[in-house]
């Protein structure tokens, strides 16, 4: 179950000189979170040095903060993030821009060989996302420029760049041709302001390119080309040949890059991996596959068929753990993309060519007791679906979707699935396996083959913490706001 990780290591010179690395995207968006110190110490037993968060999590930014993994490995660089929800207040308010990079960045960067090496701000978290609307336009550039200036003001502008993360329906091709490559219409202004603004300040592009989500919504992309795979279905695009989907998506944006009038714009993959579970073809045999592929051929410099010899300045794989709170609007899988699973345990093997499989797994983790809810067989079940169905309102169960882990497995199972989530999610409290009596608790693992009953994470003392930082976080951020009216 083990895969090597070190690619994460690696970094590729391209032909221009630009090194090229691969990092990791580390998202906290889970009901019991890995503590951010055994995450640490899982990104320098697996020496991953570059990191993309997408908030400022105080706690994960204080762990970061010792993370010296020594001289030969250095130290973590980080991308830290700022919500979409933050942005309309960043962008009304200088005041509050500076703030916000006193308290998550002056804070926290390091000098010499101690501390947190902070490389990017990203504004946002894909605010340009096609099922947000424009809700998040007005505030995007706005709140960009402010938090630049806050840096300069700070002294770190030459230090730190910022970058606004963009999804991958930013960008498309009617013809799902990279020629035809092209920016949203209804980005075209705020996409010209936005590539002024990167180009000014010598920063790059982020995009997310999502192969799976591709073929997972367009049939007429066969398996085989998303997974890296040799295959007859190659795309001719005029005199250019694609081989596999990242290519195709990739080039797709250099020419809207292209057309928008900066072709020369660098590129930083933010986001790319394959999902594990939650839909069909998504599942760890697939993930490996993709992530052989894409490793092999980031490390090739060939680049792609616009940019030859010229791969992406970093590459972020998505992601570094499940989360099971994630948003699930884009589909059940979104709970998946994890090469972890949400206990820091490796879930496929890759050969990246360093020598070893291995990945090292998350140590010394703190379980909750060995005990799981199941479905009490000597009551009447005649009710049993409804009670399972409202436990997944808030627990997750995206492993019963068809295509899951869990979706093969027979009823009743599927309702102690349901059962066991929600019992967890609640700290397996008695009351929370009651279900009007048709719950059960048992210290007799119910796992069914590849169909795994959860035992969650033992919650950490640290949250109470979270919470204060938090607080003091929103109270600060109130009372900027309020100056700012007066000023």
């Amino acid at each position: 179950m083990l895969l090597n990780l070190s690619f994460f290591l690696l970094f590729l010179t391209a032909s221009n000189i630009t090194v090229q690395a691969i990092g990791v995207n580390w998202g906290t968006t889970s009901s019991h979170p890995l503590p951010p110190d055994k995450v640490v110490e899982l990104l320098k037993s697996n020496k991953i040095t570059k990191v993309k968060l997408f908030d400022a999590d105080p706690l994960v930014l204080q762990a970061l903060s010792g993370s010296n993994i020594g001289v030969t490995v250095g130290i973590i660089g980080v991308t830290v993030g700022i919500p979409n929800s933050m942005l309309k207040s960043l962008n009304s308010s200088k005041k509050v821009a500076e703030s916000w990079v006193h308290d998550n960045v002056t804070r926290y960067v390091s000098s010499g060989n101690s501390g947190v090496r902070i490389e990017y701000v990203a504004v946002g978290d894909e605010p340009f996302q096609q099922s947000y609307g424009e809700q998040y336009h007005p505030f995007v550039i706005g709140a960009a420029m402010n938090i630049q200036t806050a840096l300069a003001r700070a002294s770190l502008a030459n230090q730190v760049k910022v970058v606004v993360p963009c999804s991958y329906d930013t960008f498309q091709s009617e013809s799902s041709l990279p020629s035809k490559g092209h920016f949203r219409p209804d980005l075209n202004k705020t996409m010209t302001e936005l590539l002024t603004f990167l180009t000014k300040h010598h920063s790059p592009f982020f995009a997310t390119i999502s192969p799976f989500i591709i073929s997972h919504r367009n049939k007429n992309i066969s398996l085989d080309f998303s997974l890296f795979k040799e295959t007859k279905h190659s795309r001719n695009d005029g005199h250019r040949t694609y081989k596999n989907s990242f290519d195709l998506g990739y080039d797709t944006l250099v020419t809207a890059l292209s057309t928008a009038g900066f072709p020369e714009m660098d590129v930083v993959v933010a986001k790319i991996g394959w999902p594990t579970d939650g839909a069909a073809n998504a599942t760890p045999s697939a993930a490996a596959t993709f992530m052989k592929g894409l490793m092999d051929h980031l490390h090739s410099k060939s680049g792609t068929p616009l940019r030859p010899r010229n791969p992406p300045i970093e590459t972020y794989v998505f992601s570094l753990l499940d989360e099971d709170q994630r948003s699930i609007v884009n589909g059940n899988f979104e709970r998946h993309w994890g090469v972890f699973t949400f206990d820091g345990q490796a879930k496929y093997n890759v050969d990246f060519g360093q020598g070893s499989k291995n990945l090292v797994n998350a140590q010394y983790v703190e379980y909750l007791s060995s005990k799981w809810c199941v479905v009490n067989n000597n009551k009447d079940l005649s009710n049993a679906t409804a009670s399972a169905l409202d436990a997944c309102s808030t627990a997750d169960c995206t492993a019963l979707s068809p295509g899951g882990s869990c979706f093969n497995i027979s009823w009743p199972a599927n309702i102690s699935y349901a059962f066991n989530n929600y019992y967890q999610l609640h700290d397996q409290r008695a009351d929370s396996c009651d279900f009007g009596g048709l719950g059960l608790i048992t210290t007799v693992d119910p796992s069914v083959g590849t169909c795994r009953f959860p035992v969650e994470l033992r919650t950490s003392h640290s949250e109470s913490l979270y919470g204060a930082c938090l607080l003091q976080w929103m109270i600060l951020l109130t009372i900027n706001t309020i100056l700012h009216d007066f000023l």
